[in-house]
């Protein structure tokens, strides 16, 4: 199955970088009574996620928050560690709630997952970007191929959330 308008987001433990260290996280924790704009890149690091997906969430922080916003959200099937990374050197730390699903649990409940072997990098999330609200899909733009960003582009949710509310 794969997640669609309308669908609940599945209930899944993800890990957060903390004060004290790695933290799991559930799906209701993230989701729960709150509007959430949330993204996955395929891998961390990678061009097309460094350099153009994750910039174009970061520079429209604030105009997600103003949409009606609680949280900006990232995942991908990377580690905590990574994710954190990742985070600091993409200026979303302090912006952008970075969620790892290192081994790939969410992105294959959602039905979103995608063998990137032949790439050296094994499963992965699809890239892609959704508004959830209290935890129910509202927005959903997949991509058709990992390298394409404008479908899950920050600026192609924000104009849904536009016309969506």
């Amino acid at each position: 199955m794969t997640i669609k308008v309308g669908y609940k987001l599945p209930d899944v433990s993800f890990l957060v970088m903390t004060a004290d260290g790695p933290s799991p996280k559930m799906t209701a924790e993230v989701f729960g009574g709150k509007k959430v704009a949330l993204f996955a890149v395929p891998g961390a690091f990678t061009p097309t996620c460094q350099q153009q997906h994750m910039p174009g969430f970061v520079t429209r922080v604030d105009e997600l928050k103003s949409k009606g916003v609680d949280t900006i959200a990232c995942t991908a099937v990377n580690d905590v560690f990574v994710m954190t990374q990742f985070a600091k050197d993409t200026g979303a730390e302090g912006k952008i709630l970075m969620l790892a699903d290192g081994n790939a649990e969410f992105a294959k409940k959602l039905g979103l997952e995608i063998d990137l072997s032949g790439f050296g990098l094994g499963l992965r999330s699809k890239r892609y970007a959704m508004l959830v609200d209290d935890g129910v899909v509202k927005i959903l733009n997949v991509e058709d191929k990992p390298p394409e960003h404008d479908k899950s582009s920050g600026a192609t949710l924000c104009s849904a959330i536009d016309h969506s509310f």
